[in-house]
């Protein structure tokens, strides 16, 4: 009850956030490659999280870093979308492309962070083993921490289904439809960096759980958001929880990070999907 179930708990919501968010990117970038990190959120928690480790507050509270890498994740979005907005309006082309800019920066700042501080070995080794990934010792406290986050992220996404499904079809399209389009890509951006910060706060970078679990969900199920998001969620959840398991259990008793299990499931898992969608294109 307190070592492995909060564990497997905190990787339900981990899983289901990020491959909620990663939804909700490839809709709105309109590219199913697309992955919860494009608009900073990633590196921006990530940042957060070194600065914490760093300035030793994790030392003096549990919540500290999660509460850090939450609030690098919110701070990376809002410097991402005063980048790309002009007169009120944010190109999803320039949002991307100041999305990888100010990602590729904060991660820069991280590394630099993580070089200075090398030789003290206990800060170093708690940045690299966290920037890898994990869901060793976590506790009720990353649950609550997380879960109330991802769960209103999934409200909002559900909430916003209908948007999604109508900026699939363009922005010429969903704005003719109705929709307010910079509202809509406003309170999207946002959801998906909360949900990629709630969950990068608990777990560290994972890869691919973003970007494959959506992506094999909707060659299934097609591309109507209202169900691809739950589903996506569910999927998310249980790949993680398999991931973690596999962490533990391939190399006792050594724990190979969670992040690395992610990157080596999920890659070779996105290659086949490129080369069967590649396979029944020639066809």
């Amino acid at each position: 009850w307190l070592i492995r179930v909060p564990r497997v708990a905190v990787a339900v919501f981990v899983g289901a956030g990020l491959a909620t968010a990663g939804v909700i990117m490839q809709a709105l970038f309109r590219n199913p490659l697309a992955e919860p990190s494009l608009v900073g959120a990633g590196p921006g928690s990530v940042l957060g999280a070194v600065i914490a480790f760093v300035a030793g507050w994790t030392v003096h509270s549990v919540i500290s870093l999660p509460i850090a890498a939450i609030i690098g994740a919110l701070l990376a979005l809002f410097l991402v979308y005063a980048m790309a907005t002009r007169g009120g309006v944010t190109p999803v082309a320039t949002l991307l492309l100041a999305g990888i800019a100010v990602g590729t920066l904060l991660t820069a700042i991280s590394s630099l962070l993580l070089s200075l501080h090398i030789v003290d070995w206990q800060i170093a080794q708690e940045i690299v083993f966290w920037m890898m990934g994990g869901l060793d010792s976590r506790t009720w406290t990353h649950f609550w921490i997380c879960a109330p986050f991802v769960l209103l992220g999934l409200a909002s996404a559900m909430i916003q289904s209908r948007d999604l499904d109508l900026l699939q079809q363009g922005e010429e399209t969903a704005a003719s439809l109705g929709l307010d389009i910079e509202a809509s890509k406003r309170l999207l951006t946002l959801t998906a960096a909360l949900l990629t910060g709630a969950a990068v706060a608990v777990a560290g970078m994972l890869a691919f759980v973003g970007l494959v679990v959506p992506h094999a969900v909707r060659l299934i199920l097609g591309p109507s958001n209202k169900r691809l998001l739950p589903a996506s969620a569910l999927a998310g959840a249980a790949f993680l929880i398999l991931c973690d398991l596999a962490a533990r259990t391939i190399h006792p008793p050594t724990e190979i990070r969670l992040g690395v299990v992610t990157a080596l499931c999920g890659g070779p898992i996105f290659i086949f999907l490129l080369w069967r969608r590649s396979w029944e294109s020639e066809r």
